[in-house]
């Protein structure tokens, strides 16, 4: 049986509180459709305005820190996104694990600790465009995502998104047999992971998804959602997104 779709919004560094209305009115066009789970991660400062405004819609982090408290100037705990609203988080985004050095040993740790606070992961892995160019995307991500499983990993609360580095916010997408090829890779590794319900972990696309290719991405086998960037950040963008995966 197939895994029910899942489209999550990244508004990463978007988002003042005058688009808490935008973040609504998303909400309001998920409750609508009723075949797909629907999310958004907007930028920390709004996590708590926007569950408060939408109880019944799903309002994400994009980061958290692995530890409970500390020194750790800047950073946020599990318990804190939870506090403010969140029910999950994004982890180690291809952003993050590039512009702020994040290893796949400190994505691991930060999924471990959300479980641990009773939240749910997303754990994102990709190649950039040198490795799938070299012949090494395949074995690239498997092993980012070996090396970032979390222990006691689960579909109640963990996901996976695979994010082609170079597809991110450029308008490249790859061929949809090149997405198959690596979500069944990434399948296949979940297997060898987690043994029995590895296939109930639902594996998102990320990499340039909008309104106009998400019914196509979305028709590709394991492909279970989508984690999308720029197409999130307003509901005229969004919306058709979310009906291609409702229906």
């Amino acid at each position: 049986m197939a895994n029910r779709k899942y489209i999550v919004g990244n508004w990463k560094m978007n988002g003042l509180h005058a688009q808490l209305t935008d973040i609504a009115d998303i909400a309001a066009i998920a409750a609508n459709q009723k075949g797909a789970d629907v999310g958004i991660c907007p930028p920390v400062t709004l996590i708590a305005a926007a569950a408060e405004a939408n109880p019944d819609f799903a309002i994400g982090a994009q980061d958290c820190h692995s530890s409970e408290s500390g020194a750790h100037t800047g950073c946020l705990s599990t318990a804190m996104l939870k506090e403010a609203g969140a029910s999950y988080s994004i982890l180690g985004h291809s952003e993050r694990r590039a512009d702020q050095q994040e290893s796949d040993a400190d994505v691991k740790a930060k999924a471990e600790s959300v479980h641990a606070a009773g939240l749910g992961a997303i754990i994102c892995v990709g190649e950039t465009e040198e490795e799938r160019d070299a012949g090494q995307a395949i074995d690239i991500v498997t092993v980012q995502l070996a090396r970032s499983f979390p222990a006691g990993a689960s579909a109640d609360w963990l996901t996976i998104a695979y994010e082609p580095v170079w597809a991110i916010g450029t308008g490249r997408v790859p061929e949809t047999s090149d997405v198959a090829e690596m979500h069944a890779a990434i399948r296949a590794k979940l297997a060898e992971l987690m043994g029995q319900g590895s296939d109930a972990v639902r594996i998102l696309y990320g990499g340039s998804m909008n309104g106009n290719n998400a019914e196509e991405l979305l028709a590709v086998p394991n492909v279970d959602g989508g984690l999308v960037g720029g197409a999130s950040l307003t509901a005229a963008k969004f919306g058709p997104i979310i009906e291609a995966a409702a229906t």
